[in-house]
C-alpha cells in the first residue's frame, strides 16, 4: 500500500426490520469515523435491514424500504468511504445480500454475496441470488476487495481473485452468529487468509441479539504475517479503528474472556436485547433456590438492572426451607424483589378437583408435573398483570431428555439457558461469583444436589444419570449426531447410552413447544437441530 489511511470498523447493534433506526446508527458512526480522521468505515453484513429479517425479505415493501435506506446513507456519505450492509436487487429484480459501497454522496458500487450459507440456522438460499463478481473499489490510491461472511468461509472464495486484481486490503462484512469458542474460529480463518494471500484482512461483525441469536462483535484487523493487530470489543457496539499501511502495525489487543466469562456475557446480551426490542419492561422469575433459577436471574440482573427483575418462590408442601432461604438471599444480594407465594391451597384444591376421576391410582409424575403446572400458571399471571415476560430457568441438559414440564417449568417467554448444558451452569454460576468477588448465588446452591422437590427426598439423579456422565453423552448425540456404538466405543456404559438417547428422542415434542433461549453451544435446540417429532429412528 502506497500510503497508509485509517480504517474504522463500526460494529453496530442493528434491529430487524427497525430500518430508520439502524439508518440513524450507521450515519452516527459514520460522524464519529469521520471525527476521528477515518478515510473508510466499515458496517457489518444486513446493518440496514437487520440481520437475519428471514421472510421479511418476501415482502416487497421490506425490500424497497432498506433501498431507499441504502441510497440515503450513500448520499450522506462525505469527508470518506462508506461500506454498509443491505438487501439489494439484480437487474431480474431478484434478491440479494449486498455490500454497498459510497463516497462523495454517490454509490461507487455494490458487491453482491457470492456463497450463500445453507446449514445450522442459516438459510440463505431461501431468499437470496447468488452473486457472480469479485469487487475491488479505490480508497485514495489505495484498492480495496470486499467480501461478505460466507465468501470467507470457503477455500475457493472471492478473496484470491480479489487479491490477484490488486487488492492492497480485503474486507469482510458479517453477521456471524456467536457460540463458544467462535472468535477463535474466525480469528484462525481470517489469519489463514491474510497468510495466503499476503494482505491484511479487516473484518467487520455485527453485535447484539436477535431471538435466539446473539452476534458477538470481535471485530479484527490482521496483518499479512496473520497476527491480530487490532481487535473491537465482544458483546457491545464499538469503533475500532486501525492504520493500514505496508507493516501494518497495531495497538495493544485485549485478551479474549474465558469460556464462562464470555457465555455469561452472550447470556446477558441476548437476554437484554429480547427485551429491550421486543419492549417488554421487565423480567419474572420463579426462584427455586437452585443453581439453575439463580443463574437466570443474575443475568438478569446484569441484563435490565435489579429494578426490573422479579424472582417469585412458589413453595410447596414438598419445597425445603433451606431452599426458601436461598432464594432469599440469592434476592437480597441481587438487589431485587421477591414475592412468596405458597401453592399449597392450589395443589390441594387440585387434588380434591381430580380425587374421583384418580380413584383407585397411586400418586405419581401426575401429581409432580401438577405442581409445575400450578407454578406455570401463577408466573404467567403476575407476567399478564404486569406486562413483564416470564424467564423460564430450564438448561440444555434438562431440555434434551425432557426432564421438564410442557406448560408447567417450561412455561414462559424466553429460555435463558436452555441451551447451557448442567455442568456448564455450575462453572459459568462460580466464574460469576468470582467475578463479583463475593458469593452472590449463595454457595450452598453450588454444592447441594440438584433436585426438582416434587416429592419427599427428591434428586436429579433419581430419574437421570448423574450431570457429569449424561452432558458427554448429550454432547456427542445431540451436537455431534453420533451413533449409539460410536459412544459406546468411546467408553460409555451401553444401557446408559441407549437410555439417554431414547429420552433425547422422545421428547422432541416438548422442545418444539419451548419458547427461544440464546444460542450458545455450536448446535443448539431448535433451529440448528430440525429432528422430525414423529421419528422411529433407533439412534
Amino acid at each position: 500500500m502506497s500510503k497508509p489511511f485509517r480504517l474504522a470498523l463500526a460494529q453496530v447493534n442493528a434491529t430487524v426490520g427497525d430500518i430508520a433506526g439502524n439508518v440513524r446508527k450507521v450515519l452516527s458512526a459514520c460522524d464519529h469515523a469521520r471525527e476521528a480522521g477515518a478515510n473508510l468505515v466499515v458496517l457489518p453484513e444486513m446493518v440496514l435491514p437487520g440481520y437475519p429479517p428471514e421472510d421479511l425479505l418476501l415482502r416487497a415493501s421490506f425490500v424497497e424500504e432498506n433501498l431507499a435506506a441504502w441510497r440515503e446513507v450513500a448520499e450522506n456519505a462525505r469527508g470518506l468511504t462508506v461500506v454498509a450492509g443491505f438487501v439489494d436487487r439484480d437487474r431480474k429484480g431478484r434478491v440479494c445480500n449486498a455490500a454497498g459501497v459510497a463516497a462523495d454522496g454517490r454509490v461507487l458500487g455494490v458487491y453482491r454475496k457470492m456463497h450463500l450459507p445453507n446449514y445450522g440456522v442459516f438459510d440463505e438460499m431461501r431468499y437470496f441470488r447468488r452473486g457472480s463478481e469479485p469487487m475491488v473499489f479505490p480508497v485514495g490510491d489505495a484498492r480495496v476487495g470486499i467480501t461478505i461472511c460466507e465468501d470467507i468461509w470457503v477455500r475457493r472464495g472471492p478473496v484470491a481473485r480479489e487479491a490477484r486484481e490488486g487488492a492492497k486490503l480485503i474486507l469482510n462484512i458479517s453477521a456471524s452468529p456467536y457460540h463458544a469458542g467462535k472468535w477463535e474460529v474466525r480469528r484462525d480463518l481470517v489469519a489463514a487468509h491474510a497468510r495466503r494471500t499476503g494482505l491484511p484482512v479487516a473484518y467487520c461483525n455485527l453485535v447484539g441479539g436477535q431471538d435466539e441469536l446473539v452476534f458477538d462483535g470481535g471485530s479484527m484487523v490482521v496483518a499479512p504475517g496473520g497476527e491480530v493487530i487490532a481487535r473491537a470489543a465482544m458483546f457491545s457496539e464499538d469503533l475500532l479503528l486501525c492504520e493500514i499501511e505496508g507493516s501494518s502495525r497495531g495497538g495493544l489487543v485485549a485478551p479474549i474472556p474465558p469460556i464462562e466469562e464470555e457465555i455469561f456475557q452472550a447470556l446477558v446480551l441476548g437476554t437484554r436485547d429480547y427485551l429491550e426490542k421486543n419492549r417488554f419492561p421487565g423480567a419474572i422469575i420463579g426462584l427455586s433456590g437452585g443453581i439453575d433459577s439463580s443463574l437466570v436471574a443474575a443475568v438478569a440482573v446484569e441484563a435490565l438492572g435489579p429494578s426490573r427483575v422479579l424472582g417469585v418462590t412458589l413453595s410447596s408442601p414438598f419445597t425445603s426451607m433451606e431452599s426458601v432461604e436461598d432464594a432469599h438471599a440469592l434476592a437480597s444480594n441481587l438487589g431485587i424483589r421477591c414475592l412468596d407465594i405458597s401453592i399449597g391451597d392450589a395443589f390441594a384444591a387440585f387434588g380434591r378437583t381430580l380425587a374421583e376421576a384418580f380413584a383407585g391410582r397411586a400418586a405419581d409424575t401426575t401429581e409432580e408435573n401438577l405442581q409445575a403446572r400450578i407454578r406455570g400458571t401463577i408466573l404467567m399471571a403476575l407476567s399478564n398483570k404486569f406486562g413483564e415476560i416470564v424467564l423460564t430457568t430450564g438448561n440444555k441438559s434438562e431440555m434434551s431428555v425432557g426432564y421438564a414440564t410442557l406448560y408447567g417449568d417450561m412455561a414462559g417467554g424466553f429460555a435463558v439457558i436452555k441451551d447451557v448444558f448442567k455442568t456448564m451452569v455450575y462453572r459459568v454460576s462460580r466464574t460469576y461469583n468470582e467475578r463479583c468477588g463475593r458469593d452472590v448465588i449463595p454457595a450452598r446452591v453450588l454444592t447441594k444436589p440438584p433436585s426438582a422437590e416434587l416429592r419427599l427426598d427428591q434428586k436429579d439423579s433419581d430419574s437421570l444419570p448423574e450431570y457429569d456422565l449424561l452432558d458427554p453423552i448429550l454432547k456427542m448425540y445431540v451436537e455431534e449426531d453420533k451413533s449409539v456404538p460410536v459412544m459406546v466405543a468411546a467408553g460409555y456404559p451401553e444401557d446408559v447410552v441407549r437410555r439417554v438417547v431414547t429420552l433425547v428422542d422422545r421428547s422432541e415434542y416438548k422442545r418444539r413447544q419451548a419458547p427461544p433461549g440464546v444460542k450458545i453451544t455450536p448446535r443448539a435446540l431448535g433451529k440448528d437441530r430440525r429432528m422430525p417429532i414423529t421419528n422411529r429412528s433407533n439412534g
